[in-house]
């Protein structure tokens, strides 16, 4: 039986791994690496089939899942290619940065391509993972890459021109950045470590909960929350006030000017 086989056994790989052994995931589930003690840790922990060389590994594959950093993608794919695939695979790169395009020039075909942005969170089955897809893969090849990220939470399809957006707007590390600056500067007013942690991860985590379970405008539950005259409503101005949309936004730019530099300079190898 071919397996869902990922290269690379780094954070990305482990979160999937782990995301997917909760959600009983029934395919075999290999993984490559060149450090031997990543391996171990994985099939210590996980249950995985180890596997060193990286030919068996691709041979073994239904899925090929690219898990290695965007640095090292031209290099991975440049040893595939000595191999001389005879047999149509879907490879599925997690690199961000990289197109479509350059995928497929690097191998060209049997294989098909995909790209995915999984968030690490998707070791809790709570993760978010974007797709997109070549434009001549099958509708039966797409339900399936769609169905192996539906097993660690919600999948979103979207056109490759949007995918640096997305990428910069939904790390799960604006939630974990935000977090430890609430809880250091509620710590410098005067607040215990633990009550500032309790109290930062209800402003953040509970009040997105709330906005998700109450399906009402986030405008509205805005104004419920910051009371006109109110401590709450002072400190949302004082935000505005000092330029946190404007920080926000720049952010985001910066990510998606980075992004698109690393492509460049990938093609230009």
């Amino acid at each position: 039986m071919k397996a869902t086989v990922f290269l690379a056994g780094g954070r990305i790989t482990s979160a999937l791994v782990a995301g997917l052994r909760l959600a009983r995931y029934r395919q075999s589930i290999v993984v490559h690496d060149r450090h031997v003690k990543k391996l171990q840790r994985l099939k210590r922990q996980y249950g995985i089939i180890a596997e060193p060389d990286l030919h068996r590994a691709v041979e073994s594959a239904r899925l090929l899942l690219i898990a290695v950093r965007p640095d090292s993608v031209r290099e991975l794919l440049k040893k595939i290619g000595t191999f001389k695939l005879r047999r149509r695979l879907t490879a599925v790169s997690l690199a961000a940065g990289i197109p479509l395009a350059q995928l497929r020039t690097a191998l060209g075909p049997p294989v098909r391509w995909a790209r995915a942005m999984p968030s690490p969170v998707c070791r809790s089955g709570q993760g978010l993972t974007a797709l997109t897809f070549e434009r001549n893969l099958s509708v039966a090849v797409r339900a399936e890459v769609r169905n192996l990220f539906a097993q660690v939470g919600a999948v979103l399809e979207i056109p490759e021109r949007r995918f640096d957006a997305f990428t910069v707007t939904y790390s799960s590390s604006h939630g974990y950045h935000a977090l430890a600056a609430l809880i250091n500067a509620a710590e410098a007013i005067g607040l215990d470590r633990k009550s500032a942690r309790l109290a930062a991860a209800h402003a953040l985590a509970d009040g997105i909960t709330a906005w998700r379970a109450a399906n009402l405008p986030l405008k509205d539950l805005l104004q419920e929350a910051a009371t006109p005259g109110g401590i709450a409503a002072a400190v949302m101005a004082s935000l505005d006030n000092a330029g946190y949309p404007h920080i926000i936004a720049h952010a985001l730019r910066t990510g998606i000017t980075q992004a698109r530099k690393n492509a460049k300079s990938r093609s230009e190898r």
